[in-house]
């Protein structure tokens, strides 16, 4: 449904914001999932893109459950850990300082965002 879409587009580009993640081109698309997982989002970090995608073939069983708020912060927060992640992923080419950089990074931007 697109006012669901709308929505996921609209809560996700808050939390992106919020979160000081606007270094990023992110595309968001509105298209079944395989999986059958509610959002998800993949990243290049190296690239800095992000696709974002709100599933738009859920089953019958799972609408029930669909929070397309919570999925679309869900997903941003994917976002904000994803640099952690891709150093800690790359650990042997790091400098020693870099994840510890990152966490207090990390630690900052939520300060900000959480009351």
């Amino acid at each position: 449904m697109i006012k669901d879409f709308d929505l996921f587009k609209r809560t996700f580009t808050k939390y992106q914001e919020g979160f000081g993640l606007l270094g990023y081109t992110v595309y968001l698309k509105y298209e079944p999932i395989e999986s059958g997982e509610f959002a998800n989002i993949t990243v290049s970090q190296d690239e800095m893109v992000a696709t974002v995608r709100l599933n738009s073939k859920l089953g019958k069983e799972d609408k029930q459950f669909k929070h397309v708020e919570l999925s679309a912060k869900h997903e941003a927060t994917h976002l904000l850990l994803n640099r952690l992640e891709y150093l800690a992923r790359c650990r042997y080419y790091i400098g020693s300082d870099d994840i510890s950089e990152e966490c207090e990074s990390l630690v900052n931007k939520l300060c900000r965002l959480i009351p």
